[in-house]
């Protein structure tokens, strides 16, 4: 079954839909939205995609990441996704969002208009086995170090976006670091 994603335009505004994998095929702008979860030690949770996703496939990337539907405000589809993919769900803010275009491995194009959440929580993810091979918890810096050591083992879009997530994390997230 298709899925139907939101068209947009430089300024995110809707100019239409049409089909997601047709979006990838045609590099046509679109709408989207990526999840950064942190614990209250500050440490991300980043997922490791399915080796059976249509793209990306066995990449280490944010939490999660998604299109929202047609009639559906991109806050809740990112409280719907983190749920579907990774089963549980917290407070979401949005704290910024981007634009960018790259072609995948597979030829497939990212043209994405893509708007960032971040949320805090302890939670034990409960993922989508179709979704989501692995996880795991990592601190900001040795994930900046991985991302400049070893780009190719992670998504192109968390390439991309890391330094600002990086900088609105030194901001936005408080968190009492542990002892331990």
């Amino acid at each position: 079954m298709s899925e139907i994603i939101i068209a947009v335009n430089e300024q995110g505004r809707i100019t239409g839909t049409l089909d997601k994998l047709r979006a990838h095929i045609t590099g046509q702008l679109h709408r989207a939205f990526s999840i950064f979860i942190f614990n209250t030690d500050g440490q991300l949770l980043l997922q490791q995609r399915a080796d059976a996703k249509y793209h990306s496939g066995g990449k280490w990337t944010n939490t999660c990441c998604s299109h929202p539907r047609i009639g559906e405000q991109t806050s809740n589809a990112a409280h719907r996704r983190l749920q579907e993919e990774m089963g549980f769900d917290c407070e979401l803010k949005e704290i910024f969002s981007f634009r960018y275009c790259e072609t995948l491995q597979n030829g497939l194009i990212e043209n994405e208009f893509d708007h960032v959440f971040f949320g805090i929580s302890n939670q034990q993810p409960i993922p989508d086995p179709s979704e989501v091979k692995d996880f795991e918890y990592l601190n900001m810096e040795l994930i900046s170090y991985k991302l400049k050591t070893d780009p190719g083992s992670y998504t192109v879009w968390l390439n991309i976006c890391f330094e600002q997530v990086m900088e609105h994390f030194k901001t936005e997230i408080k968190y009492e670091a542990s002892d331990n």
